[in-house]
């Protein structure tokens, strides 16, 4: 059997097709919606690919429309998913959502995913080696989350040994998808976290999954084991921790994206000024960005604003998706000054703005 062709990222999870409303109100008012896509993992996998980098999606999906539109979607994003399997016993997990803000009293969403064939995955039907072959293995809390299979798929990824990648995990805690379960969430998920290599968290589900109200200090304290640790502050920005040596167990021919840190450190970088559309599927866009700048070893500084610069992608477009900004705008944003970036205010179409310099404003 031949060696898997190695990638940048290999992103593992559940994702699933989405209806978006056609105008606001209740879900039992609105009459039609339009088909998309989402899922934490596939979101990072489509931006990463959308930008130019070697990714592959693993999953399962239905012998059905809907896992035919999965598979097609993803795939056009650049995305390798020659590895998503199909379960012809089992369906595509489908959601519908409201137009209100999540978290909003108006926001609805109901998940149609309960024995998808995601929840199916496991260590059975799951090729490990495929999964292992990249720089970063992006995983997150929601797959941990949909089956024991999973958790226990999830936990032999991150398991010590020379071939496991650099891991990266966003906590990603949704509460009610531990509530038919016999695990408890929280723990579950600290105890990933404190395996992975790099570990996002927003401080608002710090403080849900396990009682942190002390901001990231707190919370670096409760996850010191990460050798770097981001911690989201919603519209206020995000702080990076970094720690410990850059030996990571890569694939040998890739540098180690790690590199260059120094140990022990931490900052801080303040959001941007934007112009939101819609927030679904931001911090998955944070994610992609930082990784994005984390495989080209820039300073942790640019890490964060290339995470808080993808995250207005998102932002300012209405699904859980949207092209990223090519290499040069968004290294070309980076590097400006702190008045300057200060000063940008972000709205739709700006990832099309090449000439921005130091404000971007609604075409």
């Amino acid at each position: 059997m031949n060696a898997p062709d190695a990638v940048d990222v290999v992103a593992l999870g559940e994702s699933m097709v989405t209806f978006l409303p056609g105008r606001p109100g209740r879900l039992a008012d609105v009459p039609s919606f339009e088909r998309g896509i989402g899922g934490a993992e596939s979101n990072v996998a489509c931006g990463l690919a959308a930008a130019g980098f070697a990714v592959r999606w693993v999953s399962r999906v239905g012998v059905d429309g809907f896992g035919d539109h999965l598979v097609e979607t993803v795939g056009g994003y650049g995305v390798d998913v020659s590895a998503v399997g199909r379960d012809p016993s089992r369906p595509t997990g489908v959601y519908f959502r409201t137009a209100g803000e999540r978290g909003s009293d108006g926001h609805e969403v109901a998940y149609y995913r309960a024995g998808s064939a995601a929840s199916a995955m496991s260590v059975e039907n799951v090729d490990l080696s495929v999964v292992r072959a990249g720089r970063v293995l992006h995983l997150s809390g929601i797959t941990a989350a949909l089956s024991s299979g999973c958790l226990e798929l999830v936990r032999e990824l991150m398991a010590p040994g020379a071939d496991r990648p650099l891991v990266s995990f966003d906590v990603n805690h949704r509460a009610g998808l531990w509530r038919d379960g016999d695990a408890d969430g929280p723990r579950v998920l600290l105890e990933l976290a404190r395996g992975a290599d790099i570990v996002f968290v927003g401080e608002d589900e710090a403080e849900e999954a396990w009682g942190v109200t002390g901001g990231p200090s707190e919370i670096r304290a409760v996850l010191p084991e990460p050798s770097v640790l981001v911690v989201k502050q919603g519209g206020e920005g995000a702080t990076a921790f970094v720690s410990g040596a850059a030996e990571w167990g890569l694939v040998a021919q890739f540098p180690a994206p790690l590199g260059g840190l120094q140990p022990a450190s931490s900052i801080f970088v303040p959001a941007l000024s934007v112009d939101v559309v819609a927030t679904t599927g931001a911090g998955d866009a944070f994610a992609a960005g930082f990784l994005s700048a984390t495989l080209r070893n820039l300073p942790l500084r640019d890490r964060l604003r290339h995470g808080h610069l993808w995250a207005a992608a998102v932002l300012t477009a209405p699904g859980d998706l949207a092209p990223p900004p090519s290499r040069a705008h968004a290294d070309r944003l980076v590097a400006l000054g702190d008045g300057g970036w200060g000063r940008l205010r972000l709205g739709p179409g700006w990832t099309q703005a090449e000439t921005a310099s130091e404000e971007v404003r609604t075409p």
